[in-house]
């Protein structure tokens, strides 16, 4: 399990940048997101890929050697009620597809909160019965307030339960999150922004504490995927002034 967990968060600088590309499996599809194969291009600059295990068996070709983290959950659309989610992949699928972690949305205070609760310790058992770190995501219902308060308490829950590291959104004081957290948070990248504000936010996440970022849109979204994925790396990994990354952004490549 340490093996796998370092190929995600990094030993030399304790961080990571995965980038999330599993927004279709509860049928959010962006629209620049129009063929998965023109990311390609993006997955040299991430240290981990996050997406479902049908995108991975027909979109990222054997010879890509880029962690995995697997979403194993499903259930609904953005049509109905998204905590309604369940377990759709195997154990024995996930270690076919060699990741090197699994992953579920939680809901807390969503309409399925238990279920979603016992999908995460199915996971958190599965890891350690065969070594796979478990990502918990904390997903906000549409009524939930993404406060320091309500973040904080899924986070710590998802922790409390056993995962190896969690995934929530960046907020307002956000230092209350990660203090009262035991496991290593990731945040969310979330709808696109405006791609200073986007780096901004990643560098206040680590400087109160995160140990990455999972960003899609504000990454494949950009007029520069490339320079954007390298900018966010800057301040990941090499602690950049937002400014600096900016310039990074800036100076890539228009489009993919």
């Amino acid at each position: 399990m340490k093996n796998r967990f370092s190929r995600i968060i990094k030993p030399k600088s304790g961080h990571c940048v995965m980038l999330a590309i599993d927004h279709g499996y509860f049928g959010n599809i962006p629209g620049q997101l129009k063929c998965f194969d023109e990311l390609h291009p993006l997955f040299e600059y991430a240290d981990a890929l996050m997406l479902t295990r049908g995108m991975l068996r027909n979109c990222v070709p054997a010879q890509v050697n880029v962690p995995i983290v697997l979403r194993v959950s499903a259930g609904a659309s953005m049509l109905k009620e998204l905590s309604n989610e369940e377990i759709n992949v195997t154990i024995d699928d996930a270690i076919r597809l060699n990741v090197s972690a699994i992953t579920c949305s939680i809901f807390i205070g969503g309409e399925y909160e238990k279920q979603s609760l016992m999908n995460l310790s199915k996971l958190v058992n599965w890891g350690q019965e065969y070594g796979i770190p478990t990502l918990a995501v904390t997903a906000v219902g549409r009524e939930m307030v993404r406060d320091a308060r309500y973040l904080g308490m899924a986070s710590r829950m998802a922790a409390e339960m056993g995962a190896t590291f969690i995934k929530t959104y960046y907020c307002e004081n956000f230092e209350e999150v990660t203090t009262i957290c035991p496991a290593p948070i990731v945040i969310a990248g979330g709808k696109k922004i405006e791609e200073r504000d986007a780096l901004q936010m990643a560098k206040n996440a680590i400087d109160k504490g995160a140990v990455g970022v999972d960003m899609g849109r504000n990454i494949f979204q950009s007029d520069s995927p490339i320079g954007m994925i390298q900018a966010v790396r800057a301040i990941v990994h090499e602690n950049v002034s937002v400014d600096e990354a900016f310039e990074i952004y800036k100076n890539g490549p228009k489009g993919l």
